[in-house]
């Protein structure tokens, strides 16, 4: 067990600051905790803390104290960026449409030895490692104390690559928290990308440290130097996994995202939509770090599996780690509301969004048949998805402990839930289960939050729930013709025209009927009317 240490070198950050700001923090208390401290012109200085921002002294900054500190920092980089030599601290500039410095963030640079316990075992192993965490969480205190622990206790030959002087510090020399790692500075932050490439080509790596990867052309650096067997450690933008998953230009990291359309069979097997998301390549980083706070992250062992299951719209498993005040590290069981939000599937969604038929609502259920009463005491409600992925019905199940179970024969099925998409595809399981008398239940999108709002309804209406009656689909005017429109147009593109084959579309009222005609005519194809009173459907005929 390792205990903390930190070292800041304050002391040098507060002589270059202006007397009464200085004084204002010579009281230790108000130094220990202390992140930044903000100089504005004409504005009172600022003191910022975890949490809370102190006002320092009373008198606002003036043109005089902001020059005479700009003089003592020397130049600002092309980023606006200074510091202070051979120490963390980072100080930024504000300028106004002069190029005149107008404001000042001093941030206070430490090196803390010992956070490294919570991921000492992943360094072991050799694999690349993704660092994510919002701003001040710690990424690159915790990149420095990695740099140092696999130069100096694992002997890898360790570069890192500091853009800005952060993670080793200003001047030629870099800070002794990165140990005996070596130090490639950037001289433009656009050229990152560059210098890692030359840290390869020129040093013989077995690691690599970098701050930030926050462009597409670092990330193909990246991809390009794990490629060649050189272990990554990096920190990118975002809270969490998912987040990087929906970040186009930083997607590639994880695997990158691409759209797949599955055929008929493959689509019908996993009960999905036709265009689904799937994870293109092997990750950059298989090994993924959430930093939640200093002492907490969570960590995915296997970031391949994590993206798989983040995309088909299940929980991924997460290792919540935490760092007692004693350097031990335990494990801790994440609650409910700390796991990532889920992707849902985007099936057809580059088309215009159609109303679904919406769910009847809770009040005034209506009356039983005596017949079809349903035994509260009795088994679980018996569920077919048609269009709806089954891992979310099993995972709303799971965390809400429902008596609900996943069913694969429509004879055995209760309840049918679907999209309408799905009853678009298939009109056969519309026509059994008018033939069972087994009621469907529409909803909006496949999506966790749509599931378990349907399964509650179900649940809590399983004495009285409304069977639906042969005829048309229920809805209200406009649903009912968006809906029957996208059904046509589905049996069209995907059926009637590529395969030959005549498909015969839902009951539907006189005017949806005319609407639907009027769409098949458009394609120059044929149509007729079968069936009588509510049974009345058009079926379309191949050219």
């Amino acid at each position: 067990m390792t205990t903390q240490r930190i070292t800041d070198d304050l002391e040098r950050l507060l002589a270059l600051l202006p007397d009464p700001v200085r004084d204002a923090l010579r009281p230790p208390e108000r130094r220990d905790q202390l992140l930044e401290v903000v100089l504005d012109l004409g504005r009172v200085p600022e003191a910022r803390y975890p949490g809370q921002a102190l006002a320092l002294g009373e008198v606002a900054l003036t043109r005089d104290d902001l020059d005479a500190m700009v003089a003592r920092l020397g130049c600002f980089g092309a980023d606006n960026r200074a510091g202070i030599e051979r120490t963390l601290h980072r100080i930024s500039a504000i300028r106004n449409r002069r190029g005149d410095v107008v404001g000042l963030t001093c941030r206070v640079g430490r090196a803390v030895f010992g956070t490294v316990a919570l991921v000492r075992d992943l360094l072991d192993g050799g694999q690349s490692l993704l660092l994510m965490g919002r701003p001040g969480v710690g990424k690159t205190t915790a990149l420095r104390e990695i740099a140092r622990v696999l130069a100096d206790d694992l002997q890898r030959r360790v570069v890192v690559i500091d853009t800005s002087n952060e993670i080793a510090g200003d001047g030629d020399i870099p800070h002794p928290a990165i140990g005996r790692a070596r130090r490639m500075q950037v001289a433009r932050p656009e050229q990152q990308h560059q210098v890692m490439i030359e840290a390869v080509e020129n040093h013989m790596p077995e690691v690599i440290v970098i701050d930030e990867i926050g462009t597409e052309l670092e990330a193909q650096a990246a991809r390009t130097i794990a490629e060649r067997g050189v272990m990554l450690v990096a920190t990118a933008h975002g809270n969490a996994l998912a987040n990087l998953i929906k970040n186009p230009t930083l997607s590639d990291l994880v695997g990158g995202i691409q759209s797949v359309t599955l055929g008929d069979d493959e689509a019908r097997r996993r009960r999905s939509q036709k265009t689904v998301l799937e994870r293109a390549a092997e990750p950059t980083f298989p090994v993924a770090v959430e930093m939640h706070s200093r002492q907490r992250w969570a960590v995915h062992t296997d970031v391949a599996s994590t993206v798989d299951q983040l995309l088909r719209g299940l929980p991924p498993r997460i290792q919540e780690r935490e760092l007692a005040a004693d350097g031990a590290v335990r494990l801790v069981d994440p609650p409910d509301e700390r796991r990532p939000r889920l992707l849902a599937q985007p099936g057809l969604q580059s088309r215009p969004a159609l109303a679904a038929v919406p769910m009847p609502p809770p009040a005034e259920p209506p009356l039983p048949d005596p017949e079809e009463e349903v035994d509260p005491a009795s088994d679980d409600l018996q569920v077919l998805c048609c269009g709806i992925t089954p891992q979310l019905v099993e995972e709303s199940t799971r965390r809400h402990g429902w008596p609900v179970q996943v069913v694969e024969d429509l004879s055995d099925a209760d309840v049918v839930l679907s999209i309408r998409q799905g009853l678009g595809r298939q009109p056969s399981l519309r026509r059994q289960a008018r033939e069972l008398k087994v009621p469907i239940l529409v909803i909006k999108a496949d999506t966790l939050p749509q599931v378990e709002r349907a399964l509650e309804r179900l649940l809590s209406r399983r004495e009285g729930m409304d069977q639906e009656e042969p005829g048309p689909v229920s809805g209200d005017g406009q649903d009912d013709e968006l809906a029957g429109l996208e059904e046509c147009r589905l049996a069209v593109e995907q059926v009637v025209m590529p395969q030959g084959r005549p498909v015969e579309l839902l009951p539907r009222s006189e005017r949806v009927r005319r609407m639907q005609a009027d769409l098949v005519e458009r394609y120059r194809l044929r149509s007729d009317v079968f069936g009588q009173a509510e049974q009345c459907r058009l079926r379309v005929f191949p050219p």
